[in-house]
């Protein structure tokens, strides 16, 4: 029997190609170190690979591209006794 290939179309995808893109170009410009951090990039390169992709993601969110809502932080010691 062939292998068969998903399709799409049955499941909505979470992630927009475009929005896959731009993850993409985000981790190629941090493997050759033009990836910088920060507001204006004032926070100097980016070092791991973790940060590249939250990069790519917020400038996706950015552009208006189909990328889902950030995780909130979880609740500290301080708000949950309150």
């Amino acid at each position: 029997m062939a292998a068969t290939k998903k399709s799409t179309s049955t499941k909505e995808r979470a992630y927009s190609e475009t929005a896959s893109k731009t993850v993409s170009s985000a981790l190629h410009r941090a493997k050759r170190g033009t990836l910088r951090s920060g507001p204006a990039g004032h926070g100097g390169t980016v070092k791991s690979r973790e940060q590249a992709i939250a990069i790519g993601l917020s400038e996706a969110r950015e552009k208006g591209q189909k990328v889902p809502p950030r995780k909130a932080a979880p609740k500290t010691k301080a708000s949950k006794k309150r």
